[in-house]
């Protein structure tokens, strides 16, 4: 069935139909079809555009079709060309004439970027719920590890000493700036297009603040040309999830290289990894690696919907019809991704020891011996030219600054005390850092109660 067959003289080329068809993928949104009808119906008889008794005759209708779909009484099958047209013409089979007039003022246009932003709103609503659970696991990870030492890096070698606690807090943080993302993106496709026809309005008396009301929306477009023709939502929520799966890779990334036998730093539950066909020693951090790779999946939508877009000019072009696969696509990739990701750092053991040697072994407290020797009154530049000669040392004998002797400290500088012990341990160099936003857990507890509110408030 069609809904556009009467100025046409001939059928069209069968493979003409299956190129145009979209029904194996936007069949997907069959509930917000019907809800996007019900809603229009429901204006309809309001409006006294149709008999009020056929509009409640269309609701029913429409009802006892998502009932049928939803328990499998009523299959979408391929012999319709899109979900709208499969909807309008099982209606019509169901409650007769009145099923015909279900799509008064209005266009498979405006109905088609109606179904896309409902769809598209309710994916956003969950990616920011599983992004939220995400969150939970880090802020409980950091909460039980605010004194677990490990090494802090820049340039992939050892920098500083901070805690289990601060290294997830910066992963809490950019996934904060997800959710806000999301939040902005929310706040701008919250308008409701239907009513905007074709590309320009309709002569019928609709009431479009009612149709966006019933929807959920704050309110109705103001351009109908733009109604019919923006994706700027779409492209705005792949790019979020995009950056989202940014984040999630350099999070794996790390995965990869603590649970590399030259690191050793965590252990992963084997629910969550992998063996070796012919390596019986093999345990792989495939969940890590996988979200990794799909990164890339994800950024391909974004770019495929930028490229489809670039050359539209307005108002509705059939080229548009491409926005929905790899959106799809991308919105089950994101959301499995975050679900499968949570499980595996929820599961996973942190060797406590083993982070700790590292990061006494690799220098990060050398930063802290320079600053031991400026407080003695000794000018930054020739503090850090001494320790620097210091970490040499420590290199060619093989150990670390705190197995050096106080003879060998004062060989380099007379300036050095006992009390240089306890300024480069572990415990002293994360605990001094009092400034907010640092490592110490004075610092960090309190950072841990901003981030419980922000759960408890968001």
């Amino acid at each position: 069935m069609k809904l556009w067959g009467g100025r046409f003289t001939k059928e069209t080329n069968e493979l003409v139909n299956n190129f145009n068809a979209s029904i194996s993928f936007d069949q997907k949104f069959y509930k917000q079809d019907i809800e996007g009808s019900i809603a229009h119906a429901t204006m309809l008889g309001k409006q006294g555009i149709i008999p009020e008794s056929e509009s409640e005759q269309i609701v029913e209708g429409l009802k006892g079709i998502l009932a049928d779909i939803e328990s499998g009484k009523l299959e979408i099958t391929d012999e319709y060309e899109d979900i709208h047209t499969f909807m309008e013409a099982t209606l019509i089979e169901r409650i007769g004439d009145a099923g015909k007039r279900l799509h008064t003022g209005r266009s498979r246009n405006d109905q088609v970027a109606l179904d896309m932003r409902l769809f598209t709103r309710q994916e956003v609503l969950n990616t920011d719920a599983e992004l939220k659970e995400l969150m939970a696991v880090i802020l409980r990870i950091m909460k039980e590890n605010t004194h677990t030492f490990m090494p802090g890096f820049t340039h992939l070698q050892k920098a500083q000493p901070v805690t289990v606690a601060h290294h997830f807090g910066a992963y809490f943080e950019m996934f904060k700036r997800d959710r806000s993302r999301l939040h902005d993106i929310y706040e701008r496709m919250n308008y409701c297009p239907l009513g905007a026809g074709a590309l320009a309005g309709t002569t019928y008396p609709l009431d479009r603040e009612l149709t966006a009301s019933l929807l959920g929306f704050y309110g109705p477009t103001l351009n109908s040309m733009d109604s019919v023709s923006d994706r700027d939502y779409l492209i705005e929520f792949l790019s979020a999830l995009s950056t989202i799966m940014m984040h999630l890779s350099r999070f794996s990334e790390e995965i990869c290289i603590w649970n590399s036998n030259e690191y050793r730093f965590i252990e992963l539950d084997d629910a969550f990894s992998t063996g070796s066909s012919i390596m019986p020693q093999k345990k792989n951090p495939d969940i890590a690696e996988l979200v990794r790779g799909k990164t890339g999946r994800v950024y391909g939508a974004l770019m495929s919907l930028l490229t489809t877009m670039k050359g539209i000019p307005l108002a509705y072009n059939k080229d548009m019809q491409e926005d929905k696969e790899l959106s799809f696509d991308a919105f089950d990739t994101v959301k499995g991704c975050i679900s499968l990701f949570k499980g595996m750092i929820d599961t996973m053991k942190f060797n406590n020891k083993r982070m700790e040697a590292s990061a006494k072994n690799g220098f990060t407290n050398a930063t802290d011996a320079a600053d031991y020797l400026v407080k003695k009154g000794v000018p930054f530049r020739e503090a850090h030219g001494i320790v620097g000669q210091l970490v040499l040392m420590c290199i060619e004998k093989n150990i670390a600054l705190d197995d050096l002797s106080l003879e060998e400290y004062k060989a380099v500088s007379p300036v050095f005390d006992e009390d240089i012990y306890e300024a480069i341990s572990l415990q002293t160099c994360v605990d001094k850092r009092l400034t907010l936003g640092a490592p110490g857990p004075e610092v960090m507890n309190k950072v841990i109660a901003i981030y419980d509110k922000y759960m408890d408030e968001n």
